[in-house]
């Protein structure tokens, strides 16, 4: 609360749901952007993709995120052994989804990128 920005992390269903049910939503309640925040995430190191921005251009916002997707990096924080390092846009919400394939640099990530898990 000390930056006025505010994380949940959605669990929808149980188990056989997996990583596709959970959602990432970062809310952002000042005007200042805020750049490298970071924010602690489950699991092992995988890249989230963006689903939602509210500062994206098709809304009207200036465009400011984070690319459409951002890797975790196995750095702890928030009682999470992995974190992303999120640029955070005025005034917006972000929502990011974990894809299913592995991090770039975390192990497994060159046998999904081959197609071979």
């Amino acid at each position: 609360v000390d930056n006025s920005v505010f994380a949940l992390l959605r669990r929808a269903g149980g188990p056989a749901e997996g990583a596709a049910a959970e959602a990432l939503v970062v809310c952002n309640l000042t005007p200042a952007p805020r750049q490298h925040y970071r924010v602690g995430v489950p699991g092992p190191a995988r890249t989230w993709r963006e689903l939602v921005n509210t500062d994206a251009g098709a809304y009207g916002g200036s465009g400011m995120g984070n690319g459409g997707c951002v890797a975790a990096q196995p750095e702890p924080s928030h009682g999470h052994a992995h974190s992303l390092l999120l640029t955070l846009p005025p005034l917006a919400t972000l929502i990011l989804v974990p894809d299913t394939a592995p991090a770039p640099g975390a192990p497994g990530a060159s046998r999904a990128a081959a197609g071979l898990v």
